[in-house]
């Protein structure tokens, strides 16, 4: 079994200063040997710490702009040298001290990214040296300690505290393990950008930080979350989010991104479908008629809106059960009576950011695409049909065809006003699904008499335009493409019936 072993020399090159003082001085305090470079060195200077420069071991000076600097045998022979006779006669050959710790925190390529476009700057934030440090302290675990980013300042701070800079060999690997979760992070990071114009499709993924789940889909089902749900999140009260709850949120994230623009509207969800929205005056109007839509599948949904939740609007939610509600702000009132509920989830959303790719796991593997970002406005109509539709049809047309994109295929919508009165969606025939629509629309009392109605992908025969004519419907949207699309055309024409063709279809399985 391996002994514990005492820390008696550790290198310190990091960018992030914060929380470094407290284990500088208690390396200090415990007689530890401390090398640094550069900026770090100043630093640790500046706290009154006696520390060697790394150039007095290699006997080289910061180079190239400070590109190299512990690019060096004498660096990182004391990192990979194994503690045992060998190795330590040829360290004493050539006077390489050994290296028990390195602390390393990298350039911050990805923030970089996020904060210019300018090539030359984001290049420079590629760090070599840190990461060669990180991962030759990695690989030499047994002998040596590795901190490889400031998440685990406090981590090592505990351990100098606790054991007086002695450290097991499970500490060691379980801090290898977190050095090679960053050093890959840091390689798919800086991939990714320079294979963002290439033709060569590779599935990688910068993942920094998992949130295990109280269980997945169902209780019996483990589950975790890999991703920054505060980089678009505030959380403003409520009990912990689920695997479930998750996927709604981010449904119902992507389907307001398409309203974010628009006047107040709210939506509900439920399983990750709509069923209530509505686009009004107001939050509050709003509120009232997305929740006519489907006043019993509100219960327990998730709720979204594109504008500030004011009190009216916020006493009016609070009269139901609900799972997530979501918006842009909150007044002072409003949540202070909203987050009378402690177990239900406020978020205040930063952006309604949509990601431009989707991932998921199939067979022994996973399939990526583009995720459907096209969103059709009226200059994308072809009008199929001898009538043309009016003005207002065109703005409940715009407003379904919305609807329909983030509704399971098969779906269909029917709308009127800009609100969702009916909806079917997930069945197996487009004609199932209009049925669904007209029932559900019916029962909850809406008169079907000039609604406009939706597909997401073609019909192949006339008998959804013959069903919907039937019911009331006075305008039609859908992608076309069938080689029967005459049918429903001419149909559409004998009742004087508009119908617009986008050309792209929205299948969502």
């Amino acid at each position: 079994m391996a002994t514990p072993k005492k820390i008696k020399s550790a290198l310190i090159s990091v960018f992030s200063k914060e929380g470094l003082a407290p284990i500088v001085r208690l390396l200090d305090e415990q007689g530890v040997k401390l090398y640094s470079t550069g900026g770090t060195q100043k630093f640790i200077e500046n706290l009154g710490v006696v520390v060697e420069a790394v150039e007095n071991i290699t006997e080289y000076p910061s180079i190239l702009d400070g590109r190299v600097k512990t690019l060096h045998p004498k660096v990182f022979g004391g990192l990979l040298a194994r503690r045992e006779e060998g190795h330590l006669a040829q360290l004493a050959e050539y006077d390489i001290p050994e290296i028990d710790l390195v602390i390393v925190d990298l350039y911050p390529f990805e923030e970089t990214l996020a904060a210019t476009d300018d090539e030359p700057t984001i290049i420079e934030k590629i760090d070599i040296g840190g990461i060669s440090l990180i991962r030759a302290a990695a690989k030499n675990y047994r002998d040596v300690v590795v901190v490889p980013s400031r998440d685990e300042y406090q981590m090592i701070e505990q351990l100098l505290k606790e054991n007086k800079g002695t450290t097991t060999l499970a500490d060691r690997k379980e801090l290898a393990r977190r050095a090679f979760k960053v050093s890959s992070n840091y390689d798919v990071a800086i991939f990714n950008y320079f294979n963002e114009d290439s033709d060569d499709t590779v599935f990688k993924q910068s993942i920094h930080s998992s949130q295990p789940l109280r269980y997945g889909e169902n209780p019996h089902q483990k589950g975790n979350f890999y991703g920054d749900f505060d980089a678009v999140f505030e959380r403003l009260g409520g009990k912990p989010i689920s695997y479930n709850n998750l996927v709604d949120i981010d449904a119902a994230v992507s389907l307001m991104a398409e309203f974010k623009s628009d006047n107040p509207t709210f939506a509900i969800l439920k399983h990750t479908n709509a069923c209530g929205i509505a686009t009004r005056e107001t939050v509050l109007k709003a509120w009232k008629a997305a929740l006519a839509g489907d006043s019993v599948s509100a219960f327990g949904g998730i709720l979204i809106a594109n504008q500030t939740i004011d009190l009216a609007t916020a006493t009016e939610i609070n009269k139901i059960f609900y799972e997530v509600l979501i918006a842009p702000e909150f007044t002072d009132e409003a949540k202070e009576l909203l987050s009378k509920k402690k177990k239900r989830i406020l978020l205040k959303i930063k952006d309604f950011y949509v990601s431009k790719k989707s991932f998921k796991t199939l067979l022994n593997g996973v399939i990526e695409q583009e995720m459907d970002l096209k969103t059709e406005v009226e200059e994308d109509f072809k009008i199929a049909t001898n009538e043309a539709p009016t003005i207002a049809q065109i703005d409940d047309l715009l407003f379904a065809n919305k609807c329909a994109k983030h509704l399971k295929s098969n779906t269909i919508v029917l709308a009127k006003n800009r609100q969702l009165i009916g909806m079917g969606c997930g069945q197996t025939s487009r004609v199932d699904a209009l049925k669904q629509a007209i029932t559900k629309a019916k029962h909850f009392g809406f008169e079907l008499d000039g609604v406009v109605m939706a597909s997401d992908a073609f019909f192949p025969f006339p008998d959804c335009v013959e069903i919907a004519w039937e019911a009331g419907v006075k305008a039609v949207i859908q992608p076309g493409g069938s080689v029967k699309d005459q049918l429903s055309i001419d149909f559409c024409n004998e009742k004087n019936i508009p119908m617009v063709m986008t050309g792209t279809r929205h299948f969502k399985h």
